[in-house]
């Protein structure tokens, strides 16, 4: 526990920007003694974190909800309807967040509440720093296969569970390289075995509550089959935070595009989960 401890504090403080300093070349063919001081540039600052909405009572349970892409990143576009992947799901994850709040026991709080990017371990570590309890990141989904329609449910894997999910974690992984920034993990063995045996445990809680939104959120809105598919994305990592990405529908598809588009499509997206959400921290709270 003290080992866990001490990882779980070490990765609350990865968004955090290091010390301004100073670096000292010596140049071998300078007298000696002599050196050269070059100042490195103050780091950026680190993301602030959005506000929580809902009770004030910190024992109530916190769900961040992500709204994917963003910024100079649009995610899947439906040209002749001229909706983006970025637009939408900041619709709907604004609609979910409403959705939660009316019920009063659920605090809420959203990744990004305007059009920015933020790179993928930002979102899951916002949830983390904010010590969330539920993280749910919000997509439209896209297929060559104009006639591809209905949610669908991801969860982490290593190993994706076929060709589309493997596919989907392609394209989405690939959005911190369009910010040019390179977040590799460089843990040590012992580290490793840590984020291996919580994950483990978060990995199967994430399925539970994947297998509940289907059943929770089927009379609200329709889902693909198979309706959860298991993936290696890099948003879902968080080691303690069970996850699950909704690919709420395919906006390459013009119907699910244009229902979900709507007032009323994003309201029974939100209902939908919001029942989900709702039955899995009775759950949790019977299960204490």
């Amino acid at each position: 526990m003290v080992l866990l401890a001490a990882f779980l504090a070490l990765s609350a403080g990865a968004l955090a920007p290091p010390p301004q300093q100073e670096q000292v070349l010596h140049m071998s063919r300078r007298p000696s003694g002599a050196r050269l001081v070059v100042r490195i540039p103050d780091a950026a600052p680190a993301i602030a974190l959005p506000p929580i909405a809902g009770p004030r009572d910190p024992a109530r349970p916190l769900v961040v909800i992500d709204a994917g892409h963003g910024g100079h990143d649009p995610g899947a576009h439906n040209e002749r309807m001229r909706i983006n992947e970025k637009d939408l799901t900041l619709a709907i994850a604004q609609a979910v967040r409403d959705e939660l709040l009316k019920t009063g026991r659920i605090r809420v709080a959203l990744t990004r509440s305007d059009d920015r990017f933020l790179v993928l371990q930002e979102r899951y570590g916002i949830a983390r720093k904010l010590g969330a309890d539920l993280f749910i990141s919000i997509h439209a989904d896209a297929a060559e296969d104009e006639t591809a329609q209905g949610a669908t449910v991801y969860t982490l894997s290593d190993v994706a569970s076929d060709r589309e999910a493997a596919r989907l974690a392609a394209r989405e992984n690939r959005a911190d390289i369009l910010n040019g920034v390179d977040l590799s993990d460089k843990s040590s063995a012992v580290s490793s075995i840590l984020i291996d045996l919580t994950q483990r445990e978060t990995m199967a809680a994430s399925t539970r509550f994947a297998d509940l939104l289907y059943r929770e959120a089927l009379p609200h809105f329709p889902f693909r089959s198979p309706y959860h598919r298991f993936a290696s994305l890099v948003v879902l990592k968080a080691p303690d935070t069970p996850s699950v990405l909704l690919e709420t529908g395919y906006i390459s598809n013009d119907r699910d595009a244009g229902w979900m588009a709507t007032r009323d499509g994003r309201m029974q997206l939100a209902k939908g989960v919001a029942a989900a959400v709702s039955v899995h921290f009775a759950r949790a709270s019977i299960g204490r």
